[in-house]
């Protein structure tokens, strides 16, 4: 399944900045991992940070995936608001999950320093706010649960809005703190190759075809007729694992995304922002490090690649207006534009732990807008997991909840 379209920003800027082999014999590993994306490598790195033998494979170029379409802003608001999330899950799986995606930004941070990552984080504030005034109301219940729980907001009426980020028709928002953006696709490509060196074996372009899982490991089966045998497998390969998990967990979603024009303009009054709005779907905007203005939304059901590929110029072109009509007094002009598809959960959860019908194996699944810092939570529960030990959060990521 194709999983991106048209001009995905991160890949032409980037380019292929490292290529690794195809498999070209059977191999034996601790851990093997499937899919070589920012979710797969940070796993990786987790596991050769704990001494594990470590094998990665993809089917595509690395990073080629999702990752090269991820609009990559960090936040730690998960999908579901926190007082909507209580009442799904309960007050403690909620508040520990938007607090653990809400360390995750630091934890990201400091990964990024820590292998001198040309990826560009950033740390910013993040404004929620209302579209549409009837939705004033929730999002202030939204404020008071999360000011109740600790978290560090303000409540924003419009005119303050409009007066310090030049943003029009909104009415009022919360401001948060801490949120984040970086290049997700330099950040991965930079962990597979801090990591490669430290032993990390990567194949890309090697398509699995048969996974064996047996008693006490997993053979692994490619398409070159070479095998991949380990003690433990670990998919990080977001919805496309659906292909194989035999339950629906996911809603699948079409996304869309524009790119301005490099911009000399000054941007200080939101350059350091994250927005997103309460419309349905939702907008999110942020500048990148390289002085443009992205902008994304106009999710739709998913229905077929070429379906979603169709109606990029129709999207583009109403995410260009949603822009004009948020920031009026900004010069805009499209340089690129994309499509993507993202799994959605009931809850906005990810998957992270075993399944019952796949012996030694674990899938970390970070679906919907928090696929990052729901991966960064998933290097934590996957150490502890290899361990034979239960995280605090495997009972709310579990399969079946």
């Amino acid at each position: 399944m194709r999983l991106t379209s048209a001009e995905p920003f991160w890949l032409v800027k980037n380019g292929i900045l490292n290529s690794y082999p195809s498999l070209t014999e059977d191999i034996e590993t601790n851990i093997v991992i499937i899919g070589a994306g920012i979710t797969g490598s940070l796993i990786a790195h987790q596991c050769i940070a704990d001494g594990y033998k470590t094998v990665i494979v993809d089917k595509r170029e690395v990073c080629h995936g999702s990752t090269s379409a991820t609009t990559s802003m960090l936040q730690y608001e998960i999908d579901k608001p926190l007082f909507q999330l209580i009442d799904m899950i309960g007050e403690k799986g909620a508040v520990l999950s938007y607090k653990a995606c809400f360390d995750s930004i630091d934890q990201l941070q400091k990964i990024s320093k820590s292998i001198k990552s040309s990826c560009g984080f950033t740390k910013k504030e993040s404004l929620y706010f209302a579209s549409r005034k009837k939705d004033v109301p929730w999002l202030k219940q939204e404020f008071e649960a999360r000011k109740e729980h600790g978290f560090s907001v303000k409540w924003l009426e419009s005119e303050i809005i409009h007066k310090k980020y030049q943003l029009e028709n909104s009415h009022g928002g919360i401001l948060s703190d801490q949120g984040g953006s970086i290049d997700a696709f330099q950040l991965a490509h930079d962990l597979l190759h801090y990591n490669h060196k430290k032993g990390l074996q990567i194949y890309d372009k090697t398509d699995v075809v048969k996974i064996e899982y047996r008693n006490k490991d997993v053979l692994v089966h490619t398409e070159f007729e070479k095998t991949i045998k380990a003690k433990k497998i670990i998919f990080c390969n977001g919805f496309e694992s659906t292909e194989i998990i035999p339950e629906k967990i996911v809603n699948l979603l079409s996304t869309y995304a524009i790119v301005g024009e490099q911009n000399e303009d000054d941007q200080s009054h939101f350059q350091n922002t994250l927005f997103w709005n309460t419309a349905d779907p939702y907008n999110y905007m942020r500048t990148t490090d390289d002085n443009r203005f992205l902008i994304g939304g106009e999710d739709e059901d998913f229905v077929n690649a070429d379906k979603r590929d169709g109606l990029l110029k129709k999207k583009a072109g109403k995410l260009e207006k949603t822009m004009s009509k948020l920031f009026p007094n900004y010069k805009f002009r499209v340089d690129f534009g994309w499509a993507g598809t993202f799994g959605e959960t009931n809850d906005g959860l990810p998957y992270i732990g075993k399944h019952p019908d796949f012996k030694n194996a674990y899938f970390v699944l970070g679906f919907g807008g928090n696929g990052i810092t729901f991966s960064v939570i998933g290097m934590e529960m996957v150490s502890t997991m290899l361990k034979g030990k239960t995280h605090k959060l495997s009972e709310f990521f579990k399969f079946g909840r």
